[in-house]
């Protein structure tokens, strides 16, 4: 009966939010509850939940923090030259966008936390999308994408959990799957590009005119620009995604709003053009005109920022702390009336009540899934049907359970709880602990985009997406390439075939 309810809440709860019938914190909140009551739960669901919500209280307080801080540097300006930098050399095209997109995913991603990606990804790029009206989606999915795929970095936790679990070197799992890895970021590059080529399709229909210097040969100056720039006022409208775009906009605009508010291919982007590049970024997070700027105070705010990364690489202190002290410091100098302070505060709150109250959402789905025991009903279930025919294909197997295993529960539950036990059955085929551990890893791509990854949620909320909307686009081309790694690694040797 766990079993059953446990696939039946899952699909339930996959379903209203891809249909948007329910909001996605809605969902993590009323879905659970109501399985977990015909669980016979009773009166000791609450305690479940709130034991899982303390355990993610550290990301919620990381999360938040986090936000404020790097709001703070988007509006005094940090962030400017680099957006420029890559306008510069993308120009208009939004392949070009699309794939510094992909590039700069894969370089802040080594850093193994998928918070900090998303949130400086967010940062430098979505004001560039927002300029050229592309669809925040394929934002989403991109670095989505590039960063899930990288997570089976060996100072990734993935990894870092298998070579626990199976007591193994995280190195003899992660050097053998280069090859995998690469292919599986080739894939990932392959999408961003045919991404770009249907925003740039889409963006053409739509009105909105591109042009390639290097084949018309005309001049930066006298070049066509976009028609249709944003530059609308942001009372115009609001995102009903309720997303908090804010953080990552530093003042959300009616553009973001149109942007989030249509489909998956963002077709409902393109709208009330207003011509000319003079306006393109008023009243966006690169309005050069906002009276956050502070040009005066840029290397200070780029020391701060630098020193904020590799303390958070070095893991000085926790992550939570690290960006309260920078946020302090930040707030301090770049605001010093305590006015300013309040108002600059202000700006970011819907950004932050989002992503907190999406963080402790999806702890009742994690504790309740947890605390009624349809987890371990699930994992048992699945060890148990799988036929003893099957036993040199384990490590193949184990590939393709953690697609959607790690995608519908936590990674300790399925790396400390259930790969132990597959790794048992395997060796009786002469099936190592190291291919199946590098078999366990093959799932990344999909499991970052679960809605049980805090790192995802901040992701859709920053960019003002709609994590159903996120779903549909990313969750095919995750599944690709994580079965793309799965087979590389098994045509390869590394990944055994009994």
């Amino acid at each position: 009966m766990l079993v059953i309810l446990g696939f039946a809440m899952i699909i339930v709860f996959m379903t209203l939010i891809m249909t948007k019938r329910l909001s996605p914190i809605l969902a993590l909140i009323i879905v659970p509850t109501v399985f977990g009551l015909f669980t016979g739960a009773g009166l000791g669901i609450g305690e479940m939940v709130m034991d899982a919500i303390a355990d993610m209280s550290s990301t919620a307080a990381l999360l938040l923090f986090a936000i404020i801080y790097f709001g703070i540097m988007i509006d005094v300006g940090l962030f400017d030259k680099l957006v420029g930098f890559i306008l510069k050399v993308a120009g208009h095209d939004p392949v070009k966008v699309v794939m510094g997109t992909a590039l700069l995913t894969g370089a802040v991603s080594l850093d193994g936390d998928g918070s900090t990606t998303f949130i400086v990804v967010t940062a430098a790029m979505l004001p560039i999308y927002q300029r050229l009206e592309m669809s925040p989606v394929v934002l989403t999915c991109v670095a989505g994408l590039i960063n899930g795929t990288l997570n089976i970095v060996p100072w990734g936790g993935p990894t870092a959990r298998a070579s626990s679990a199976l007591q193994i070197d995280a190195n003899d799992i992660f050097a053998p799957m280069v090859p995998a890895l690469a292919a599986g970021l080739l894939v990932c590059f392959v999408f961003a590009y045919f991404l770009g080529i249907s925003e740039r399709r889409r963006l053409a229909k739509n009105g909105v005119a591109w042009v390639d210097e290097a084949s018309s040969g005309t001049s930066g100056s006298k070049r066509s620009d976009l028609v249709g720039a944003v530059a609308r006022s942001s009372s115009g409208s609001n995102s009903s995604s309720g997303s908090g775009s804010g953080a990552a906009n530093g003042g959300a605009t009616s553009a973001t709003s149109t942007l989030a508010d249509g489909d998956s291919d963002g077709s409902d982007a393109g709208s009330g053009h207003d011509a000319g590049s003079g306006s393109a970024l008023t009243d966006t997070a690169l309005d050069p005109n906002r009276a956050t700027l502070r040009p005066k105070l840029f290397w200070f705010n780029l020391i701060l920022t630098v020193a904020v990364m590799v303390m958070l690489v070095a893991d000085l202190l926790p992550l939570p702390y690290l960006f309260m002290i920078a946020m302090v410091i930040a707030l301090m100098v770049n605001f010093p009336n305590i006015k300013a302070q309040q108002e600059e505060l202000a700006s970011h709150a819907s950004a932050i009540i989002a992503v907190v109250a999406m963080v402790m959402a999806a702890g009742v789905l994690t504790g309740i899934m947890s605390g009624t025991g349809m987890v371990d009903a699930m994992a048992e279930w699945l060890v148990a049907v799988i036929p003893s025919s099957m036993g040199p294909y384990m490590a193949v197997i184990t590939g393709l359970l953690s697609i959607p295993m790690t995608f519908f529960m936590s990674n300790d539950a399925f790396y400390f709880g259930i790969l132990p036990v597959l790794a048992e059955t395997a060796s009786h085929f002469g099936i190592s602990a190291a291919d199946m551990a590098r078999a366990s890893i093959t799932g990344q791509p999909v499991h970052m985009q679960s809605p049980l990854v805090p790192a995802i949620l901040l992701l859709v909320s920053l960019s003002g997406v709609e994590l159903g909307d996120h779903h549909k686009k990313v969750l095919w081309r995750a599944l690709i390439v994580s079965l793309v790694m799965l087979t590389v690694g098994v045509l390869i040797g590394v990944i055994a075939i009994g």
